[in-house]
């Protein structure tokens, strides 16, 4: 807006210039002060450059057709311009076709425009498989709109006014065959100019231009080549006057019911609108005294379906005789039948009704927000200047000569491929089956990588990710392995099997190209975003080179991500024709840096690992030297495996008040996201800022208890704010996500309520920023090692409010992470939450022995009361999982030097539908009886660790120097008579991520199993069966939701015999490998014993070690290295095998 000094008289001229030349629709000017001294008047001329204006009149039966030089014209190139404006939504404006096939048209259909264009040799144009383009919307609105079509072989760019859409033709032809003419306002039949396959085009053609020639100036100056139809060259079409009602509970317009000669009442009116609700008119009927049904009710008559579709529609309502007849378009008419004559009251409400109660107004819905025009009365126009200049009825909240409809949907903010619809007012998007949701589809669901969702909790799987988030790319399926410390995240391609080559040469060579599940947009950000990748290229060859020719070029080689030819092999450097074995200096023959290149007619081996992430992965391989006798290859290039997330611990330390790191513009016009932690002591501190001209954006932590976002898009600033109850300068981290889009803007602190606020409907939508971006966005670590002030890396990872490490493990720190210590955890895995399970028969034991004082080894006579009563404890707490169809048998066992126990026994409580834990205790004492713990559920299948039953025993039951634990068959006869029955029966069935105080017994017995703590007896098998019983759990018909550490027994039979043919599969595997396993160590066995006495000192020496630890970790715990347990086959501890000092 732009601010001018007027003149002082009446007589003056003042002369304003703008610096820049603009192009405008329409201009407004506001009068801001009038002259103190004379009279209020204004008075402007707006002049500009010169312009030459070519217009021809459509009638919708006219046209223009030039016709060529020659028979038919074919170009490769096409330029054509034009501007036009209408007050219909269909007609053509432009077409031309080829008798082999080629066409052009350019029409107006439902008020968009659409280009429809084949360059190939077949006939398409009323197939299926014809594609029209469109563009741009409400091009009926009797305004001038800009065309301009560029077609330059396949590609074509179409510009409607300042929208743009570029796209390529189908087919195979790269040129534009039209054969005799080109028509302009219609598509006649041949030889019969004026007769029109399609509705022709009313109204008005401005400066149409093909190729450079200006079809309308031809018209004018009546050359042979055109032929102008009934085509005037002035546009003279009538301007229709509008109205928008613009409220949707106040706007009305009240017209006078005028008298009909013939008696009855007639209205007609168009109307468009996106609202799918509102009042079209309402009167009162006079005349009739009873309907065709009982007094007070009321008759409904419909027609039409889906008419909120912005397009002019026609209505028409009249009543001629006793019948009541509504018309809508051209589609049939609807009737209804009355009782009595009846004509219209003194007024007709269209739009709405007055806010004051007016008799014979009444309006059941919403008011009309919409255009009205071409109201016609018992056959009477109306006049809308007379109701503006208000001679002629009411009206209040209307626009006047204009129709302010806008389509919200064009341009489309609807990201992904998200669906719009939109209303009077506002838009909305339909984010289903695109991946992403939010108010316009911006925010992905699915996590932008495998290391994203094992901080989820989340197991070894296939996966949805999206590598760039809510930018352009949409997500794709990878298998992450979750099994090691590192998070791997697989993506396969078309041939991962190993393939045989043969009868290749130079000249004719093998070519294989990898297409692979994610595209190569995806790939590369996928690369990028991850910390390492690597594939294997596993490469065997006989008589078949890779690099050994005479000029040095190359026989064999592979393409890389960006198309590049790359010839070094796997496990060698980058730009060096060279293979693994010459960087370990073991090929096989040292004259060559290939064994491959030896040209041996043994099979050789060049296998290795591409690491080298920039030009990862394969897209194509190329073999070239197996068309000699006897010369084959044989490769196999594995999937893609890359580890790491940049942005998951992207991370930088702020030491000083004036430090921050800056970064490229923010690219945001649009929609943004900003998600990030933190963790400081200051009470406030900007975050995030980038500015522009006058628009901005900024998160900052505003006070110590509160979030700040603000930003301003040209509508004055906007600011969101949180409030927290806690202090967030507490030197923990804290979660904080902004996003702004032209719909809302979003505000997320931690687990605060959500706080959001929508966008105005009007006003600026794009945020303009041209200066950089300071602090916090991705690549923080690598920026942060080049600032001042700025270190990289933020250590507390562990410190935050949600727990990493589940199931008692340890959080460890690390500068650019953490690693989760599950040593002291009964379960394993990256974050804690694989379980450790066992299956178990009759006969299996497991008996881990806690670690001992050496004095009390080299002494066994000391008495234990003495020497452990310091030792005693006052509480023990144990949990576990098991599975089982037993009754009763022994699940734990836990025992003291001084014959001390805790048995957990499952036994029959007199019903056979219900289950009991007992738990019994052995004081020292032995005038105290034994005391029982007995816990049960009346559900018949479920015991539930969750029922939490406190029990009083003795004031002095302590439990005084544990000696062992066991989980399964029990034989020592110490024990109360019901637990050594229990005990003898053992145990047939499945313990899982078994836990007493902070020891895993269970785990330490399946990963040490050499240790001298561990005794083993029976049959036992490593098992999912853990994971089984909560799969059972989680599929129960019994609809309840329940969480880990419960176990089914409903079915456990029919698991149990998968389990128990699960063991039988393995003893026999086992039972034949045995045969092969002893052959060498009968022969190893002399050796070993040779060795035995050496082991026995270092088994002490490792015991009292390993007591100093225990002690060690009475004081403070200790970090333990976990052992990773690999499951993927099943794995059985040796029968009846004793460990022992």
């Amino acid at each position: 807006m732009l601010a001018f000094v007027g003149n002082v008289n009446a007589d003056g001229v003042v002369h304003h210039k703008l610096s820049h030349s603009i192009r405008s629709r329409f201009l407004r000017f506001v009068p801001l002060d009038w002259n103190p001294s004379g009279w209020v008047g204004l008075r402007v001329e707006v002049y500009g450059c010169a312009y030459k204006s070519d217009v021809a009149d459509f009638d919708g039966r006219s046209s223009l057709l030039y016709r060529f030089n020659q028979k038919s014209m074919s170009t490769v190139k096409d330029v054509i311009s034009l501007r036009f404006k209408s007050r219909q939504a269909e007609g053509v404006l432009l077409h031309g076709e080829g008798q082999r096939g080629n066409y052009i048209t350019l029409e107006l259909h439902r008020a968009r425009l659409a280009l429809y264009l084949n360059l190939d040799d077949t006939r398409l144009r009323f197939s299926s498989g014809r594609v029209a383009v469109t563009l741009s919307s409400l091009l009926d609105d009797q305004h001038w709109h800009s065309v301009l079509i560029e077609r330059f072989n396949k590609q074509v760019n179409l510009t409607v006014d300042t929208h743009t859409q570029h796209f390529r033709t189908k087919g195979e032809g790269d040129s534009l065959e039209v054969d005799y003419e080109l028509s302009f306002g219609g598509i006649p039949l041949p030889g019969k100019p004026g007769t029109f396959l399609r509705k022709n085009f009313h109204g008005c053609m401005e400066n149409l231009y093909y190729n450079g020639i200006n079809i309308i100036d031809l018209a004018k100056r009546r050359k042979p080549q055109i032929y102008s139809g009934n085509v005037t060259f002035s546009c003279s079409e009538p301007q229709l006057v509008s109205t928008t009602f613009l409220s949707s509970s106040s706007s009305f317009l009240s017209l006078p019911a005028t008298l009909s000669a013939s008696g009855g009442f007639a209205v007609r009116f168009q109307f468009r609108t996106w609202n799918p609700d509102g009042l079209l008119l309402s009167t009162r009927l006079i005349g009739g005294v009873s309907l065709k049904r009982a007094q007070k009710q009321h008759l409904a008559v419909s027609t039409g379906h889906r008419v909120n579709d912005g397009l002019w529609h026609s209505a028409s309502l009249s009543s001629r005789g006793l019948q009541v007849t509504m018309t809508l378009d051209n589609e049939p008419s609807s009737t209804m039948e009355l009782g009595d004559h009846m004509e219209a009251g003194d007024s007709l409400y269209f739009g709405g009704c007055p806010s004051l109660n007016v008799s014979g107004c009444e309006n059941p819905t919403l008011a009309f927000q919409g255009c009205m025009r071409l109201f016609s009365i018992n056959s009477q126009p109306m006049d809308l200047n007379l109701v503006h200049q208000g001679q002629l009825g009411d009206y209040k909240e209307l626009q006047f000569d204009t129709c302010s409809i806008h389509d919200r949907c064009l341009p489309n903010f609807c990201e992904h491929g998200g669906q719009c619809s939109q209303s009077w007012s506002c838009f909305y998007c339909d984010c289903s089956g695109t991946g992403y949701t939010g108010a316009t589809c911006h925010n992905s669901i699915y996590e932008a990588s495998c290391e994203a969702y094992r901080l989820t909790g989340s197991s070894s799987g296939y996966f949805s990710i999206d590598p760039d988030g809510s930018g352009l790319l949409g997500p794709t399926q990878v298998y992450c392995n979750m099994t090691e410390n590192k998070v791997w995240t697989v993506v396969t391609h078309n041939s991962t099997d190993p393939v045989r080559v043969q009868g290749s040469t130079l000249q004719n060579p093998y070519i294989m190209k990898f297409n692979y599940s994610a595209s190569p947009e995806q790939l590369m950000a996928l690369v990028s975003g991850s910390e390492q990748c690597q594939q294997e290229v596993m490469y065997s060859c006989r008589k078949s080179r890779l690099f050994n020719t005479r000029d040095g070029s190359p026989l064999s080689w592979w393409v890389d991500q960006g198309g590049e030819r790359r010839t070094y092999w796997g496990g060698f450097l980058p730009g060096v024709q060279q293979c693994s074995c010459s960087l370990e200096e073991n090929c096989m023959d040292m004259n060559y840096f290939c064994n491959c290149d030896a040209d041996t007619d043994s099979w050789s081996n060049d296998t290795g690992v591409l690491s080298y992430k920039e030009h990862l992965p394969v897209s194509e391989i190329v073999i070239g030297d197996t068309n000699r006798t006897g010369s084959e290859a044989l490769y196999r290039i594995g999937p893609l495996r890359c580890y790491g997330d940049k942005s998951v611990w992207n991370a930088a330390s702020f030491y000083q008040e004036s430090s921050y790191l800056h970064f490229p513009t923010l690219q945001a016009e649009l929609s943004a996201d900003i998600s990030f932690y933190f963790k400081t002591s200051a009470p406030s501190g900007v975050f995030l800022e980038n500015v522009g001209l006058k628009d901005f954006i900024r998160v900052e932590l505003s006070s110590p208890f509160a979030v700040t976002f603000s930003f301003d898009v040209g509508n004055g600033p906007v600011v969101l704010a949180i409030k927290s109850h806690v202090p967030l300068n507490d030197r923990q981290w804290h979660y904080v996500r902004a996003e702004r889009s032209v719909k809302e803007a979003s505000l997320q602190v931690d687990q605060l309520p959500l706080r959001f606020l929508e966008a105005p409907s009007e006003g600026h939508l794009r945020l303009r920023l041209n200066s950089q971006l300071f602090v916090g966005r991705t690549g923080l670590i690598e920026r942060a090692k080049m600032t001042p002030g700025v270190s990289a890396g933020c250590p507390g990872h562990c410190s935050g409010s949600s727990s990493l490490c589940h199931n008692s493990g340890r959080c460890i720190e690390k500068n650019s992470g953490y690693v989760c210590d599950c040593s002291q955890s009964a379960y394993g895995g990256p974050s804690c939450k694989e379980e450790v399970s066992v299956s178990f028969n009759r006969e299996s034991s497991v008996t881990y022995t806690f670690q001992e004082p050496f004095s009390v080894m080299q002494n066994r006579s000391f008495q234990a009361s003495s020497v452990y009563r310091g030792n005693s404890r006052a509480r023990e707490s144990m949990a576990f999982i098991f599975m089982t169809t037993q009754s009763p048998a022994m699940l734990l066992t836990v025992s003291t030097f001084s014959q001390q126990y805790i048995a957990v026994i499952l036994a029959r409580n007199g019903r056979d539908t219900s289950r009991i834990i007992t738990v019994g205790f052995n004081p020292l004492n032995s005038q105290f009886n034994p005391a029982c713990v007995v816990v049960y559920r009346e559900y018949p299948d479920l015991i539930d660790k969750d029922m939490n039953l406190k029990y009083s025993l003795s004031s002095d039951t302590e439990f005084i120097s544990i000696k062992s634990l066991t989980l399964g068959k029990v034989t020592v006869d110490t024990m109360d008579e019901e637990v050594m029955q229990a005990g003898s029966k053992g145990f047939i069935g499945c313990l899982s991520s078994v836990q007493f105080n902070h020891m895993a017994p269970l785990k330490a017995a399946l990963l040490n199993r050499a240790s001298s703590l561990v005794s083993v007896r029976g049959h036992l098998v490593e098992s999912n069966c853990g994971a089984l019983a909560d799969s059972t759990i989680f599929h129960s018909q019994s609809g309840e939701e329940f969480g880990r550490g419960r176990g089914p027994l409903r079915n456990a039979s029919q698991s149990n015999y998968a389990v128990i043919g699960g063991v039988v599969s393995a003893v026999v595997f086992i039972s034949l490998c045995v045969v092969v396993v002893m052959t060498r160590f009968l022969y190893q066995h002399r050796q070993t014993r040779r060795d035995a006495s050496i082991k026995e000192k270092e088994h002490r020496t490792n015991l009292e070690t390993a007591y100093r630890r225990e002690a060690a970790y009475r004081a403070e715990p200790a970090y333990r290295t976990e052992f990773r347990l690999h499951d993927s086959h099943s794995s059985t501890l040796n029968d009846n095998r004793e460990y022992y000092i």
